[in-house]
């Protein structure tokens, strides 16, 4: 009886024992509970353990308080990222709103997302009503500038600088435009585009421009009267003369030769400008290079250079040679530079003239002709294609020689130079389109 008697009683307090550790556990299961459901609603905070939890209990305390520390520190990385973005997107934004230009940017269907400052300013409306407007409705374009961009977006072509005209409150503003793409995918068409008003910019180069022909017209003018008071200076001196002298037959004829001689020479200065600025039409005429200097150095040598005893040295190009342009032009150009070299040369020793021939590595047929002479001094090389600029005595030349062999040239897509670096007299240097066809040079006619 004693031995059953200290077993139940053993039994009781295990029972009772029991009972407390389950009110325990539910207690804190309950309070984690309630911690969990904090948790969900934002409030992250730890549970305290506890003696007499139960080892069970316990790792679930452990590990939702290691769960709510991994909560806080990824919160954490999430709000310091946040705050980086937002910085990042308002230095985007100041950027964009101080921008010199208007900034536009499209979606897909070519419809306003964004837009800056200077794009209120400039089209009159509020960020508001310019976001989800069509571009090309906004924008009052030309026929040529709308084509321009419609390829652009066709092809998906970047604009660099492309000069548009814009009607802005019946007013022509002009505008370089930029254009690039967000997405190199072809189905994306979102663009960002940048228009820089340059209208002051243009009406600055347009009066720039019109100074620089008044400025012309003033130097073409002293140039003219200058050239042309010498010799009508002396077509009155000697009609004045022959009112005196009508008695003397023999002076009257001198003095009429005079009167004549220097009516010729205003009327070659009057028809070297007449050259210099007509606009001639382009009749697609070649010319075969070797033959015409062959020809010309031939009457040259006939009379000049045998005259002058100066040797004249050829160094042309193997075959036919053609360039674009008339050969009669061409005839008057290097005219010009031979007539220049043999005064240049004029009481040198040995005087000695060269010219050559051949095709340079851009298509072009060049010409060089170089003399032995003093060649041009170096503060006057940049005025020598000046109308009416000459080295030469008053009454020599016109200064137009060079002027209208340039003019020649360029229109037919040549030019002339000085060669500055040739040392042993002067050296110019004539360039021409070549005419080729399949791939070889053809033979002109002439």
């Amino acid at each position: 009886m004693q031995f059953d008697l200290i077993v139940i009683v053993a039994l009781l307090g295990f029972s009772l024992v029991l009972a407390v550790l389950q009110i325990r556990s539910r207690g804190r299961l309950r309070e984690l509970r309630r911690h969990i459901r904090e948790a969900q609603e934002g409030k992250l905070e730890s549970v305290a353990q506890a003696g007499g939890s139960g080892r069970f209990i316990s790792g679930l305390i452990d590990d939702y308080n290691t769960m709510i520390t991994t909560l806080h520190t990824m919160f954490r990385t999430v709000e310091e990222c946040q705050g980086r973005v937002l910085n990042e997107r308002n230095k985007i934004e100041a950027i964009l709103q101080s921008l010199p230009g208007v900034l536009l940017s499209v979606a897909d269907d070519l419809r306003l997302t964004t837009v800056n400052k200077k794009a209120e300013e400039l089209f009159g409306c509020p960020q508001e009503q310019l976001v989800g407007r069509s571009l090309f409705d906004l924008l009052q374009l030309s026929e040529g500038d709308r084509e321009i961009l419609r390829d652009a977006f066709l092809y998906k072509l970047q604009v660099c600088n492309q000069e548009i005209a814009l009607q802005l409150n019946g007013q022509l503003h002009w505008f370089s435009l930029n254009m690039a793409f967000i997405s190199a995918s072809e189905s994306d068409m979102g663009a960002v585009l940048i228009l820089q008003d340059m209208t002051e910019y243009r009406q600055l180069q347009e009066s720039m421009a019109m100074r620089e022909k008044l400025v012309a017209m003033g130097q073409l003018a002293a140039g003219v009267a200058h050239e042309l008071n010498t010799p009508l200076g002396n077509i009155l001196g000697y009609s004045q003369l022959i009112q005196e002298k009508l008695d003397d037959k023999k002076k009257l004829i001198r003095y009429a030769r005079v009167v004549s001689d220097e009516t010729k020479r205003c009327s070659r200065i009057v028809q070297d400008l007449l050259n210099y600025a007509r606009k001639e039409q382009c009749h697609g005429d070649t010319c075969e290079i070797n033959g015409l200097i062959q020809e010309l150095i031939d009457t040259f040598i006939s009379c000049r250079m045998k005259r002058y005893n100066i040797d004249m040295s050829l160094d042309l190009a193997q075959g036919d040679l053609v360039a674009e342009g008339d050969c009669g032009q061409l005839d008057i150009v290097l005219t010009n530079l031979l007539l220049n070299s043999v005064h240049a040369i004029e009481g040198v020793t040995a005087p000695r003239i060269t010219m050559r021939t051949g095709l340079d590595d851009h298509g072009f047929v060049q010409i060089t002709i170089e003399d032995n002479g003093p060649g041009v001094a170096s503060d006057m090389r940049g005025r020598i294609f000046d109308p009416f600029f000459t080295t030469k005595e008053v009454g020599s030349g016109s200064g137009l020689g060079l002027s209208i062999s340039q003019a020649m040239l360029s229109k037919r897509g040549g030019f002339i130079k000085y060669d500055p670096e040739f040392q042993d007299g002067a050296r110019f240097i004539i360039k021409l389109p070549a005419v080729r066809s399949g791939g070889h040079y053809l033979a002109g006619t002439g």
